[in-house]
């Protein structure tokens, strides 16, 4: 709020100008005429006021850029892998793998994340072990944890496909407007890592256009400049809201699959409810309400709802 100075400051000018020209009311005929003054400190005014509105941009960047640090799901499965082992490192994972021993394999990247926290790269590396065992429920549940946390990868997503193929339920997703399509398809173009050195970067590039236009003369500079900035700015706050997006998705994790081999989807979160479908392992869901402690509501990508039993499911 630096405007009632701005002012102050004009009038204090104004006041000493009148005093030191007391015998003439012709000063604004003068280079530095009260119009001439007020309009001066106008362009301090917009200059605060732009200041002000990139300081407030500013701290929307800082709020969708805090840290990637998120409690991870662990299943029983992690659990029972987290064994001591002679060398603990991806080198001897990855040998394990090439060797074909995919059971010590997948329990070595499993206890690599249980001792180093989440990664994309081992969530596909986990996937594939549990892929190559023909456990498909796992090895997709492991390929959707590896793009929840990096959803542009292509190599992901394409054995998440080949495995969601050799699975029994043929879920076909309701159709989308043109529009939600295309905005999910530019939210998964890039990784919240990767939005937030976007991000950044358009801010950086606001800025020095925004000086451009403050600073420098030059009518053509400053209209060029002012487009820059507008475009910048668009481009960032979509940066943070896209980054801010994902980072909800890891806090706030909805996604799960199936894990037994069959799991019956009641009317009620009861036992003795109708029975609606079968789902089979590896199908993917959404839970919608969380509440109950051995009862979970959920939805398929195909509009169908339902309550299933939580020990049937593993969160994503």
């Amino acid at each position: 709020m630096r405007l009632p100075l701005v002012l102050d400051n004009a009038v204090a000018i104004t006041g000493t100008f009148l005093f030191s020209h007391h015998s003439t009311l012709s000063a604004i005929h003068h280079p530095l005429s009260i119009h001439n003054i007020l309009y001066m400190n106008l362009g301090r005014v917009c200059r605060c006021t732009t200041t002000t509105l990139l300081s407030l941009l500013f701290a929307l960047t800082l709020t969708a850029q805090d840290t990637l640090s998120v409690a991870m799901p662990t299943t029983a499965a992690d659990t029972a892998a987290t064994f001591t082992v002679d060398v603990l490192s991806k080198e001897a994972a990855d040998s394990a793998y090439a060797a074909e021993d995919y059971a010590r394999a997948a329990s070595l990247y499993a206890a690599l994340i249980a001792a180093n926290g989440e990664s994309p790269e081992i969530y596909f590396n986990l996937g594939n072990a549990y892929y190559r065992q023909d456990s498909l429920a796992r090895a997709i549940l492991y390929y959707e944890r590896s793009l929840l946390l990096n959803p542009a990868d292509a190599d992901t997503r394409f054995n998440l496909e080949l495995a969601r193929a050799k699975t029994v339920d043929k879920v076909v997703p309701q159709t989308e407007f043109f529009f939600v399509s295309a905005m999910r398809t530019l939210l998964l173009a890039l990784g919240p890592r990767a939005w937030t050195w976007c991000g950044w970067l358009a801010f950086a590039l606001m800025l020095l256009l925004a000086a451009v236009y403050l600073f420098v003369p030059r009518v053509g500079m400053q209209k060029a400049a002012f487009a820059g900035a507008v475009v910048s700015m668009l481009v960032c706050v979509m940066a943070n809201v896209a980054a801010f997006t994902q980072r909800s998705q890891l806090r706030n994790r909805t996604g799960a699959v199936v894990m037994t081999s069959s799991a019956l989807v009641k009317s009620t979160p009861s036992r003795g409810g109708t029975d609606l479908f079968i789902l089979h392992e590896g199908t993917h869901v959404d839970i919608t309400d969380n509440t109950m402690r051995q009862w979970v509501e959920i939805r398929m990508a195909d509009g169908k709802t339902g309550w299933m039993e939580r020990s049937s499911i593993e969160v994503i």
